[in-house]
Formats: C-alpha cells, structure tokens, sequence
C-alpha cells in the first residue's frame, strides 16, 4: 500500500486554546480541525505549519511566534526541545498541574461518563527538577548532530555520544551534558565515563550495524544515599572492561553497587540477561516508613522516591482500612503498596505476571518481618479467578495499579462478581481507568478522585480513585 502523502499547509496567526495528548499543545484550524502542536504552550499565538493531516485533525510545528504566552518559562536545560525528555520544560509549572489536573477530570468525564465528586487538588512535586531515582543512558559512535555542526564540518571526527534516543529515531542519540532528572553525581558519572572512555579509545555502540563494545548505563540512586551503576557491554573484552570499571570505582567511591551484563543481543533489554556484580553489593535499598526494599539492577521501583510515597499514603488513605479486613494487591509489582498497607490490615494478597518481582517482593516482606502478606505470580487475568477467591478468600478492599493498558475486562468482570466492599483504583493513563471505572459504575461510585504528580516538566500524572458500592 503507498504512503499517505500529507501535503503541508502553514495557518497564520493561530491561538494555541489548550494542551492535549501526549503533552502537545492544542490550536483549531480556520475549518474547525484541531491541530497538535509540538513546540507551543496555551496562550501562544503562532504560525503553524502542518506535517500531518487526517480527517479531524492536523498535527504541526510553530514556525513564528507573534505573542508568547504567560504560562511560559525558560527551560532549564541546554537540550530541551531536542531531548525528548522534559517536553514540558518551557511551562510554568503550576500550569502543568493545571492541564494534567484538568485532562484526568475530562478523561473520567468524557470516556468514562462518570460522576466526579468534588475532586481534590492534584499533588504536586516538591521536587520539579532532580527527582528521578533511575535513569539510563546510551552509547552511540554516530551522535545526533545539529544543523550547525552539519553545515560547519562533513568530516566531524567527534560522534561519540553517552546519552539519549532521539524521539522517533531508534538510532540516533543525542550527547548529553548535563540532565536536570537526577541527583548529583548522576551528571559527574556519566560525564567522567564518556570522557574515560574515548581518552582509552572504547569503542562506542553503534546500533544499526551492531559494532562496538560499551553499550549502555543505568544509574540508580536510592532516598538512603545509596548508588548503583551499570555498564552493559557488547561484547566481552576483560582487560577493556576491568579498565572501565576500575577507573569508576577509583573514582566514585561512593558507588555501593557496581556491576556489569555482557549482552550480545539485537536489543539491549538486560531482563534476560546475566547481571555481574564488580565491586559492592548486588542491590540498594529504598526506605519508607521504616520499609526497606532491597532494588536490584532488574527492579522496578516507582521512580519517583519521594512522590512515591505521597501516592502510596493517598492509597492507604483511600483504603481506609481498619485492621479486620482482607485485602488485594492486584499488580503488585515488588509488593510495595501491599507491605506499605500491611499494618492497617488483617492479611494482604499480592498478585503479579513477573516472576522476579514476585520473588523481590517475598525477599522484602521477610527482610521487613512483615508476616500477614502473601504473594502469588499468575497472568491476571487467567489466575484471578473463582479458585484463587476460594482459596485466599473473598476480599473486603481490592487496590489495583495496572499498567497503562488497564485491567483486562476479565479482570474487571471478576472484581465485579465478588464484589468487594472498597476498590482503590491507582492508574499511570486516567484514559484507561476511566474506561475501567464505566464498566462497574452500575455498581460501584466514584467517592473519591486525586490526581497525582510524580513526572514533572512532562504530560505523565497518576491518578487515584476510590470505587464505594452504590448502597
């Protein structure tokens, strides 16, 4: 089939009325179509140019600015507007809270035909820059260049690049210099070990040919101080490598955990993979409450410490437990929310497809003395069933936190047939909660609705409901 070919059109003077979608700002065309907007904030009043037209819609670029709206700020870091990161860097923060506030009623309103409470302000981050507890990075010897850097020189010699994918560009990576997501020495790390490397000439990744030796790096950083940092190789070469991980450890002896994977797969997913651990443990810990969770290099841990928590308390509160009551963890993940709610509840069951996870989840709820919580590995759909309910029995309050996708409608069906008295509803896209949600309003009310922000200077917001049965 021959590609759509989209004719580009440029509108003048256009008012940008809202942000939508995806973070992208949103204008109306001379004919009543919407238009996506990658580069402007509401209030802008810009010339667009279309690269992208359907039948209800255009997405475009702003190519002149003619007024600059007052929700703007100046971006922070030197990448934005390359770096797919931070799309939301150049406004105001507490519009950002605004729109994600507003596009999580309007989600539960419009494709949930759902009936909202007063909805209680959505929570935003003490923390708007440095917040992350994980990031990872990418080795490419064909860095992204600039438009400048083109015209000025074909024969540039320097195109090694630690840093992050090009939006849309699986191949192109763009050198970082310094990221405002993480936590010193996050920046420092990651600099030094560009700088170590092309000075002892370690060849750098190279994705579509799949060349190279250094091919990836994660760092963590833990609410305990705690830093773990790992380098993923494409091939093994022990004196290169120890030479790396030498000079890393020599020079960030603060490092705790520091470890290694050689994978020489197409992709770099290191899951399936053997992680080594170098110098230090093989884990860090994070800490809430007086709850340690011991992180490992394949872990998932919100990534957010310190928004984690304030969603985990909303949660509890939600919950409203009172020590007699049964409770289910469904996607539990490591088990965090089912440990965290585990003093306010008689027993906690936890239900998870990932192996690993459900193996951390255990080695935590021991290393915490936490004994009235169980955890059980299953598809959710298809171990979420009569027999699971008979034997761990019928529960009184049911916390789900899905993937983006949502709960299977199997799941939903059951949740439905026992019916349990309270359903706190955690979700990372209010789209797909809000489609859940309309599937047992029949039953079940929204009581209770909080948006929370655990991504800022980006369009992501989690958001938390509280399903009662409709008396």
């Amino acid at each position: 089939m021959p590609r759509r070919k989209n004719k580009k059109q440029i509108f003048e003077s256009i008012e940008v009325i809202d942000a939508g979608a995806k973070g992208k700002a949103v204008a109306k065309a001379p004919d009543g179509r919407v238009i996506f907007i990658s580069n402007a904030v509401p209030g802008d009043l810009v010339d667009v140019q279309t690269f992208k037209k359907r039948k209800a819609y255009f997405e475009g670029k702003a190519i002149k600015f003619h007024t600059l709206s007052e929700k703007r700020t100046e971006p922070k870091c030197e990448h934005f507007g390359v770096c797919g990161g931070c799309k939301w860097q150049h406004l105001d923060y507490k519009h950002q809270l605004e729109f994600k506030e507003k596009e999580v009623v309007n989600n539960l309103k419009r494709i949930g035909h759902l009936e909202l409470p007063e909805v209680t302000p959505i929570l935003g981050s003490n923390k708007q820059y440095f917040y992350r507890n994980k990031m990872e990075f990418s080795f490419s010897d064909s860095r992204w260049l600039t438009q400048e850097e083109i015209a000025s020189d074909t024969t540039l010699k320097d195109r090694n690049a630690l840093g992050f994918h090009i939006p849309g560009m699986w191949d192109k990576i763009l050198d970082i210099n310094k990221c405002w997501l993480q936590e010193d020495p996050s920046n420092a790390i990651r600099n030094e070990v560009k700088k170590f490397a092309v000075e002892n000439e370690l060849e750098f990744f190279n994705t579509r040919q799949q060349t190279g030796f250094l091919r990836t790096m994660m760092i963590r950083t833990a609410s305990t101080g705690q830093i773990m940092v790992v380098i993923q190789f494409y091939r093994e070469e022990k004196e290169k490598r120890e030479l790396l991980l030498d000079h890393i450890a020599k020079t960030f002896p603060e490092i705790t955990s520091l470890q290694y994977v050689i994978n020489e797969k197409g992709n770099d997913t290191i899951y399936d993979q053997e992680v080594i651990c170098y110098t230090g443990t093989d884990h860090i810990f994070e800490e809430m409450e007086g709850l340690k969770f011991k992180i490992n290099a394949k872990s998932f841990y919100q990534t957010n410490s310190d928004q984690a928590y304030e969603l985990y308390k909303i949660t509890r509160d939600f919950a409203n437990l009172n020590k007699d009551e049964l409770v289910y963890d469904l996607y539990t993940g490591t088990g965090t929310i089912a440990q965290f709610v585990s003093k306010q509840s008689k027993h906690v069951v936890g239900v998870e497809a990932v192996p690993d996870a459900i193996t951390a989840a255990k080695e935590n709820a021991q290393l915490n003395g936490i004994e009235n919580v169980d955890f059980h590995v299953g598809d959710m759909k298809t171990v979420f069933n009569d027999r699971f309910i008979s034997e761990h029995g019928k529960p009184d309050v049911v916390i789900t936190d899905p993937p983006r996708d949502g709960m299977h409608k199997d799941v939903v069906a059951q949740l439905l047939a026992i019916s349990p008295e309270r359903i706190v509803y955690v979700s990372c896209n209010s789209a797909t909660q809000a489609r859940d949600i309309a599937l047992m309003k029949d039953v079940y009310q929204i009581t209770k609705s909080q948006a929370v922000d655990m991504f800022p200077q980006t369009h992501h917001v989690e958001n938390v409901v509280l399903l009662e049965k409709i008396k």
